[in-house]
């Protein structure tokens, strides 16, 4: 990564004026000051964030509520240190308590599967083609899995805490006040072990609560500087320090992509005890996501309602808040089998679809993933239909932040089938769009048919490696995809006279057009004999 100028980032201000009070925490801010070329990668970096043997405030934590699934349970049980407490239970006559225990826990466990920081599906980490592009962050680590991992990820906790420096003189508020708001929500997190237990067993809050801060006040800081260079340019919240500035413009790429992976987040509620100090406009931050995915960007001036936050969702982190507002909320009944389906089809190519009579289209109007299906054509009695999907602009980030949203639906959603449709949206989206290709013709048909976007994103090659490598992925079985299935399924059972005539004309076209061209060229040659010989009737 080529590093910038020493001039954008000058770790030159003071911190007198952010003395911790009594009760903050140690070693929060560096006693020394650095360089910026120290800071961005070059050179020696020193880290301000306490080791875990830090003095009498090191507290230490022995989690205890599982944090995987089912099969992963009994790979975390101490087999040995059961049965010595089983001993000592039966001696009290209460040889179920410890099964009650554990059955207990498990139930927390799973009930806040949805709020948790999962780790990738193995399905992903044994994909090579996505384990390093798709799961590893390139600059910035963001909660425990990844910090002090790669030492290239280091160069940003300078950044961190100029974030920090800049989100508390910027919210008015006294250090000590945003910490401790910061220090309730991540002892809450840990509390309810929304991190695997392996991560948290060998880190204790003198190094975890720095981190939740420093991480915080750094998203916080990067969405103000987003709202400020997204197109809507009216927050005053969002002017910042040129510095800060310089480091965010210097590696926008970069950050956008590691923070959307699945394994670099905090808890949303981290994030939000420091927005009640340093607020920025939420709902105009999601806004300009909704669309990210497209190459037509709606203005917000243009917007004729402005964009309204769902006070009903709490996210469970930042990846999981875009998510919700990309996939939206779907008003399609929940699948069903009729009677008379004895069988349904688990993929169709686009070849298929074009012989039965079904056109693919991109529906440009639909800002959100969960917009697609069949439909009827108008005008021609609802004898040709069309698979509609949402178009997709596709390039390297964009084909990361969907695998990372497919990878939380997997982690989250226990039955794609009795889930609801935006519970699998992604994954469903990702296999309609695997479906539809096998050689580059076809990833070139969609770009055609104006499904896939731009010219700046993947080659076609490219785009057909993504697309065939999520065919390995168990994304089969989401409930808006089946919905999909289904409704071609329909169309072919109700129009079979139609489809065999379609089917018949597809596969000859070139036949057909062909005779109809030189019938065309004979009526012609004969139309101008008529006329030569009437010509030559009326001489």
């Amino acid at each position: 990564m080529e590093e910038p100028t020493a001039s954008w980032a000058p770790w030159n201000f003071q911190l007198a004026t952010m003395v911790p009070a009594a009760g903050w925490a140690p070693g929060l801010f560096p006693a020394e000051t650095e360089s910026a070329d120290e800071m961005f990668g070059s050179g020696r970096h020193q880290t301000s964030v306490p080791s875990s043997s830090s003095g009498g405030h090191q507290q230490h934590y022995d989690p205890t509520i599982e944090n995987n699934a089912v099969q992963e349970l009994f790979d975390d049980v101490d087999f040995h240190s059961m049965s010595m407490e089983m001993k000592r239970i039966n001696q009290n006559n209460n040889p179920m308590r410890v099964f009650e225990v554990a059955a207990r826990e498990f139930k927390v466990d799973i009930d806040t599967m949805k709020m948790k920081i999962h780790r990738y599906p193995t399905s992903i980490r044994e994909f090579k083609q996505f384990e390093q592009w798709f799961t590893a962050p390139r600059l910035v680590a963001i909660g425990p899995y990844h910090h002090g991992r790669n030492h290239q990820l280091t160069h940003a906790e300078k950044a961190k805490h100029v974030a920090a420096y800049h989100c508390i003189m910027e919210s008015g508020h006294p250090v000590q006040e945003v910490y401790d708001a910061v220090v309730s929500a991540a002892h809450e997190a840990r509390s309810l072990s929304l991190y695997a237990k392996d991560a948290m067993a060998v880190i204790g809050d003198g190094d975890f609560l720095p981190m939740m801060f420093y991480d915080a006040c750094f998203l916080v800081q990067y969405m103000a500087w987003y709202m400020n260079t997204g197109g809507s340019g009216d927050d005053e919240t969002a002017v910042m320090d040129p510095s800060l500035r310089g480091f965010f413009d210097f590696n926008r790429k970069a950050i956008l992509h590691d923070i959307m992976l699945l394994e670099n987040q905090i808890p949303w509620r981290v994030v939000a005890a420091v927005l009640l100090f340093r607020p920025v406009d939420l709902a105009s931050f999601v806004a300009q996501w909704k669309d990210y995915l497209q190459d037509r960007k709606h203005l917000v001036l243009q917007e004729k309602k402005p964009f309204v936050l769902d006070d009903g969702y709490e996210p469970p982190h930042l990846l999981g808040l875009l998510r919700f507002y990309i996939v939206g909320r779907s008003s399609a009944k929940r699948p069903t089998k009729p009677k008379i389906m004895s069988s349904i089809s688990e993929s169709v190519s686009a070849i298929e679809l074009a012989e039965i009579g079904i056109e693919l289209r991109a529906n440009r109007a639909a800002t959100e993933i969960i917009h697609m299906g069949v439909t009827y054509r108008r005008g021609t009695a609802a004898l040709f239909a069309e698979l509609s999907l949402p178009p997709l602009s596709l390039d390297d980030e964009r084909a990361s932040f969907l695998v990372n949203m497919a990878a939380l639906e997997l982690c989250t959603t226990s039955n794609f089938q009795e889930a609801e449709d935006e519970e699998s949206a992604i994954c469903s989206y990702l296999l309609l769009l695997a479906m539809l290709v096998d050689r580059e013709e076809d990833v070139h048909e969609l770009r055609k048919r104006r499904l896939l976007q731009g010219g700046g994103g993947l080659t076609n090659k490219e785009a057909l490696e993504f697309l065939t490598g999520l065919q390995s992925l168990p994304l089969r079985g989401s409930s808006c995809y089946i919905r999909v299935m289904e409704e071609i399924e329909k169309y072919r059972i109700n129009r079979p006279l139609q489809i065999m005539v379609h089917a018949f004309i597809y596969k000859h076209r070139t036949a057909i057009f062909t005779v109809f061209s030189v019938i065309g060229v004979l009526v012609s040659i004969l139309g101008t004999l008529l006329s030569l010989k009437a010509r030559s009737v009326i001489k």
